[in-house]
């Protein structure tokens, strides 16, 4: 037989509290942004490494601001590097609970799927006379492969 990973279930009042909350995450972040897969690629990325020398370069800066152009806004660094600092947990944090989140889907969909391939299977086996070949023949269209001559044409079947 099959074995559970997870048994559990998620009414409707709590994914609706689970919904509102994210809904307030995203309201109480309203300056986020939405990066094109080029922008991400390009953009330098602030790793530990990074932070440290951002941190200094901030610290130098400050207190040096003589050396700099008057176009450098030491003030929007500043601003960068603490919304940056107070991004950071909240970004942890929501990466963790991604993961167990997506970790959780993944565990009962596995369980979803090979409790419906043992249906198949029995529907299969016993379908004859049972009144399930139909079932079992449209369940069995999951597996079904195009020929190859029809997927080159751009066929389907």
């Amino acid at each position: 037989m099959t074995t559970n990973q997870i048994s559990a279930t998620l009414d409707q009042t709590n994914r609706d509290a689970v919904m509102a909350a994210v809904a307030t995450i995203k309201e109480k972040l309203p300056f986020l942004i939405d990066l094109t897969a080029e922008q991400r690629k390009s953009l330098p990325k602030m790793g530990d490494k990074s932070r440290a020398f951002v941190s200094k370069a901030l610290e130098v800066a400050t207190q040096n601001p003589d050396f700099l152009p008057r176009s450098f806004d030491l003030e929007e660094m500043r601003q960068d590097v603490e919304l940056f600092e107070s991004l950071y947990p909240i970004l942890l944090s929501l990466t963790q609970l991604h993961e167990l989140v997506d970790d959780t889907c993944i565990a009962v969909g596995s369980d979803a799927y090979a409790a419906a391939l043992v249906v198949y299977n029995f529907a299969k086996a016993s379908g004859k006379g049972a009144g399930l070949d139909a079932v079992a023949d449209e369940m069995g269209r999951r597996f079904a492969r195009k020929s190859r001559n029809l997927e080159a044409q751009g066929t389907t079947v």
